[in-house]
């Protein structure tokens, strides 16, 4: 049987219904588009700039065993070999100069004028973290970076980054902040009178009305303010054997939360 309905006397009969068809003319712009937008949105992808503005260039390769010797030249902080002297890398970032440079357990800690502190590994294989020093940038403009950056224990696992206005605590391994230790009111830091004395750092601390002269020096080492009956926070990295080396081929995921001792 026919099941297609017959047209009514009078009224005209519907039209045959037509294939939907593309049309490949409308199409072809989009496509080609694509294609030749892909080279570019991929060079724009490479010609951003580096965050921080970094620069690291490496000029010749340097084993994981060796240790070069850290310099600051002109706008670089440059790392070269013990004979001979050979450069292995130079590390920049555009607009800003480096103030101190401290060698630490395979990497390169700089302090920039701009109140940024960076980890270089010292193979060159890359800036492995970065911390900025909030309201430093003035002070360091005017006083230098001398002292600023100080190892915290023998083993080199802590960074102090002493300003007038606080001592902040960094875990090397990761750049994870450990402890903050602010000034007290009408206080200041002075990071260029420290001492180290055995694990301890102690560190002047000049007040517009100190009591005593006791009240005007801090001491600090890699568990916070020493103080009789703390309680402090551990500070190894999950996983972190002492004497472990840590690299930019072995990097450590996340910052944790440190366990009660």
């Amino acid at each position: 049987m026919n099941a297609s309905p017959r047209p009514r006397p009078g009224l005209p009969a519907d039209p045959p219904l037509q294939p939907l068809r593309r049309r490949p003319h409308r199409l072809l712009p989009a496509a080609l588009a694509l294609l030749l937008g892909a080279p570019l949105l991929a060079a724009v992808h490479h010609a951003r700039p580096a965050p921080y503005g970094d620069r690291l260039t490496v000029h010749a390769r340097v084993a994981p065993a060796v240790e070069p010797r850290l310099r600051m030249r002109g706008a670089a902080v440059e790392a070269y070999g013990s004979r001979g002297g050979a450069v292995h890398w130079t590390y920049a970032r555009a607009g800003r100069r480096p103030l101190a440079v401290l060698p630490a357990r395979g990497d390169a800690v700089a302090l920039w004028d701009d109140g940024l502190v960076t980890a270089t590994d010292a193979t060159g294989t890359g800036v492995r973290w970065h911390r900025a020093l909030p309201a430093a940038a003035d002070w360091l403009a005017a006083h230098g970076g001398t002292g600023v950056l100080r190892m915290l224990d023998p083993g080199t696992r802590m960074l102090a980054v002493v300003t007038p206005h606080r001592i902040a605590a960094y875990r090397l391994a990761d750049g994870d902040l450990r402890w903050v230790l602010p000034a007290r009111p009408g206080c200041a830091f002075a990071p260029a009178r420290a001492v180290h004395r055995g694990g301890a750092i102690l560190i002047a601390q000049p007040c517009l009305a100190a009591d005593s002269w006791s009240g005007e020096i801090v001491a600090v080492d890699d568990l916070g303010p020493i103080a009789p009956s703390r309680t402090p926070l551990g500070n190894e990295w999950q996983g972190e054997r002492r004497g472990e080396h840590h690299s930019a081929e072995h990097p450590h995921t996340g910052n944790l939360v440190a366990r009660p001792r």
